[in-house]
This record gives C-alpha cells, structure tokens and sequence, in this order.
C-alpha cells in the first residue's frame, strides 16, 4: 500500500502563533475560537449538536471564571464529553493551582490558546489514532498541545527524529517536514489525536504540573474515544506509561499497539523495528475499507501549514 493517499480536506486550526500569557488576565481571556470543521475521512462520524450556551448557564460564578479557557477554546465535540469532567472537584483543583501558578509571575507551556489545540485539530468524530505522550516540551517556541509536535523553526527533537526513521522503514516514501522541522499538525488533521498525559509544563521544569490533575483528564479523553469511537481506531502507546493508559481499552473493538518510546535511551530496544506506523493503516484498512488508511507524510510547507 503506498504511503501517499488523496488527502481528505483538513479542518481548519484554530491554533495561530503564540501570545504571550504570562499574566493572569490570559488565563481568564483565551481568544474565542471558531469550531473547526470536521475532518470528511472515510470513518468520520456525524458530529453530535451540543448546546454550549445552554451549558455554560448551569455553572457558578467561579466555575465559569476557572473554566473560561476549556469554554473558549475546547471544540465542542470534546466539550459535549467531558463537561462532567471539567466541573469534577479535581479539575477545578487544577484549574485553581494554575490561576497560583500565573499569579505568582510562572511562565506556562504551551501558550494557553494552544493547550486544547488537539481538540481543535482532531474533532472527536474525526479521530481515526491516538498517539500518546507524556510532557509537554517545556522551553519557548517548542509545545503547542500536540504530543511529539513543536513550532517551526525549532528543529525535531531527537525521539520525533526516531519517529521518522521508523516511519521511513514502514513506508521508504515518507517525507519529514522541511528544514529538519518537527510540525505534525498534518497528522491531527488527518485524524490523528496526538494527546499529552499533562497538557501544561512550567517553562523550563520538566514534568512541574504532573500528578496535579492533568493525567485524570486525558484518561477520560482516552476513554471517551474508546467509548465513542464505536466502529474502531489505533491506539499507539510508547514507553510503560502510555501502555498503562491504555490497558482497559477493548482489544475487540480497537487496535492497541504498544512498543518502547522513540526517546534515544530506549528506541534501540525495539522501536525502530516497531512497524506501528504500517500496522496501523493495514488495520484501517482492513476494518474501514480502502482509503481509510493515514498519510504519513509530512512534506508540508510549514508557511502553509496551520499551527
């Protein structure tokens, strides 16, 4: 099967260039964003109404003050979903410890119109793989809210260059972004959620706002595409921790693939023979028809491509 495909047409981002959001005031003023429209792949599901506005009437005062950012700028298919979640007593705590973190002058990553960039990208009924990460990169111009992805001009990381190895073993004809770049906002919009364990990072402190709520969340964004994503998607799960998010995911329904991470100190363990990248479009295929499949490729102007 070759690696090119007709590419379906791509939801428009909602994700720009960074604004800086070192103060307090960003944290309650995210810019109002548009919903994307949904991506026409050939597993896509119809999206389901939601009615936000009747939604947002039900919350208090500091609910609506804490959660400003997911009602601005989570799609509203990943809304409809996970507004129970949102207003948990957990995640209002994690909402509050980053209201701290941004009064007392910390500087978080990815710019806060970017943390659910992911939704914006990859609607839930569009979602066709999920690729799961841990951290956010934590130093500027890097994270943007997709797992692997940073920002042109930074060039890719080393385990997104291991990536690119693997993929160019499954698929001799894949092409990495121009310029050594690492952008994968092609992949999201093709269907591809690349999702985070923790959506946030202190800049320049690794894993600073881990086991603060954030892995509870995506666990329900995990488990929502499992229960929602009826007629089947790949999960790609590298490295101990993403395989353990994963292991209630029904094997009956779904693809799970699970290998060591890319990152230099494991991928010789495994990684580079992994062939998840193929697997999965065979798979696809084989359960959705021909087409269904995902393009790989990543040759894409950058100046072209939505952040």
């Amino acid at each position: 099967m070759s690696l090119k495909r007709k590419a379906s047409e791509l939801p428009v981002s909602d994700s720009k260039k960074p604004k800086a959001n070192a103060s307090i005031t960003s944290f309650f003023s995210a810019p109002k964003v548009a919903a994307s429209s949904a991506t026409k792949a050939s597993i896509s599901a119809p999206a389901v109404a939601f009615d936000k506005e009747a939604w947002v009437k039900t919350l208090t005062a500091e609910q609506k003050e804490l959660l400003k950012l997911e009602i601005d700028t989570l799609h509203d298919s990943w809304l409809k979903e996970l507004k129970g979640e949102i207003t948990s007593k957990e995640f209002l705590e994690l909402k509050r410890f980053l209201k701290r973190e941004l009064e007392s002058g910390k500087k978080i990553f990815p710019p806060l119109e970017d943390v659910y960039s992911w939704s914006r990208h990859t609607p839930l009924n569009t979602v066709k793989a999920v690729i799961l990460g841990q951290d956010p990169y934590h130093n500027f111009n890097q994270a943007h809210g997709l797992s692997f992805s940073v920002r042109p001009p930074t060039p890719a990381p080393p385990s997104l260059k291991n990536i690119y190895i693997a993929l160019k073993k499954d698929y001799p004809s894949f092409s990495p972004p121009p310029k050594n770049g690492g952008l994968l906002t092609p992949w999201a919009d093709r269907g591809v959620l690349m999702l985070n364990a923790c959506l946030t990072v202190r800049a320049h402190e690794a894993n600073s706002h881990a086991n603060r709520g954030w892995e509870k969340f995506t666990q329900k964004v995990i488990d929502t595409v499992a229960a929602k994503r009826t007629r089947g998607v790949a999960f790609l799960a590298w490295g101990s921790p993403a395989g353990k998010r994963v292991g209630k995911v029904d094997k009956s329904r779904h693809l799970v693939l699970q290998s060591v991470h890319p990152s230099p100190l494991s991928a010789s363990r495994g990684w580079f023979d992994c062939g998840h990248f193929k697997k999965t479009n065979e798979w696809l295929e084989a359960r959705h028809g021909a087409g269904a499949g995902i393009d790989w490729n990543l040759d894409v102007d950058p100046a072209k491509a939505e952040v």
